[in-house]
């Protein structure tokens, strides 16, 4: 099927990588890393500075040739091929444009290689700028847009062609907080319309949330976690992942076992979660910040919770909600966010913070809160 047929056909691919590895001398940038990436999905890899999503991505695109294991997309090994051989769009942080072409040029670029002839070429390419609304712009040079616009180009060109597999490296860095979270949303939408398997890498896990069907997050040269943002809020599996995903409190002592829970000892007093220790090794207890109340000392608290004791050392208005960081005797710092008050709690309050037991999430120390 030709590439003008296949436009608008949403035929993403399945992406399955298998046991790959990434060895630069004796330094493993990845360490088997194995997962299956739906046809169609938008799939995000999630980690730090160094923990392995670009290298993955770089692996797909064939950029980067593989140290041990094979990628497959759709139903053929690309582990071999070269990077112009595997029919994947990319788009970068930078986006590469042609200075001396205008946009509707560069977006041209990929069918004139394909041998697309020029009257399906201007079919194609008024259709992509209609999506990414820039059909106005076609006879500009990337010089005279914003950098906005620029992004825009990048990805009508990387798509034009209708590749079932987009890989998206960090493309909007460089842009700011409004002109991010405005293409965040189209990029959403382009996702929809063309049905393609979008695989994107950032380090920003706002950006993961807002974006993603599935999360990878990385670290270390590992995935630790994949699943929906919901589950990796909500259910994470290890301490890195619970505290890379939004804000938490993370409490740490030790630990104890009771009729099938787990006390964890904080400035004194015994503090409790659901469940048995993760491993053998020292155990931690993660609570999300909408969980946990602040009330003045020896307030009632309803049902089973855990209590603690400490002052107020900040209290920040966040507009619906006032977050509050609340210091420990023994230096422990809670964070809590709850709806805005007529009467907020003042930096330096003595205060009480209770969360309900089945809101403590125990999880193995992996020792990512002091790398933090």
């Amino acid at each position: 099927m030709n590439v003008a047929a296949r436009v608008g056909s949403g035929r993403g691919a399945a992406i399955e990588i298998l046991s790959i590895k990434k060895y630069y001398g004796n330094f493993a940038a990845l360490e088997d890393v194995s997962m299956r990436i739906e046809a169609g999905e938008f799939m995000t890899f999630l980690g730090p500075s160094g923990s392995g999503k670009t290298t993955t991505l770089n692996l797909i695109a064939g950029f980067t040739d593989l140290t041990a294991g094979d990628i497959r997309v759709g139903d053929r090994s690309v582990g071999g091929l070269p990077a112009y051989k595997r029919n994947i769009g990319v788009v970068f942080q930078h986006y590469a444009l042609f200075p001396h072409m205008t946009v509707f040029k560069n977006v041209a670029y990929p069918l004139k290689l394909r041998g697309i002839r020029k009257a399906e070429r201007e079919r194609l390419v008024k259709h992509v700028l209609e999506m990414v609304q820039l059909e106005n712009f076609a006879h500009r040079y990337p010089g005279e847009l914003s950098g906005g616009q620029q992004q825009r180009v990048a990805l009508a060109r990387a798509v034009v062609f209708d590749p079932p597999l987009l890989l998206m490296d960090e493309p909007l860095g460089a842009l700011d907080k409004k002109l991010r979270e405005w293409l965040q949303l189209e990029i959403k939408r382009i996702h929809r319309e063309l049905g393609s398997t979008f695989v994107y890498v950032t380090h920003d896990q706002e950006e993961a949330l807002v974006l993603s069907d599935r999360i990878a997050v990385f670290n270390r040269g590992r995935i630790e976690q994949v699943g929906t943002g919901h589950e990796l809020y909500t259910e994470p599996e290890t301490l890195f992942v619970g505290r890379f995903i939004g804000e938490s409190s993370v409490l740490k002592g030790p630990h104890e076992t009771r009729a099938g829970e787990t006390a964890i000892e904080v400035a004194g007093v015994k503090v409790a979660a659901r469940g048995l220790p993760k491993g053998v090794g020292p155990q931690t207890i993660l609570v999300r910040p909408e969980k946990i109340t602040v009330t003045k000392p020896g307030a009632e608290a309803p049902g089973q919770v855990n209590r603690l004791r400490g002052r107020v050392t900040e209290s920040l208005y966040l507009g619906a909600d006032t977050k509050y960081e609340v210091r420990l005797p023994d230096g422990t710092v809670i964070l809590s966010r709850m709806p805005v008050s007529e009467r907020p709690f003042a930096i330096g309050d003595e205060v009480e913070v209770f969360w309900s037991i089945d809101d403590s999430k125990l999880l193995a120390d992996d020792g990512s809160a002091e790398s933090a």
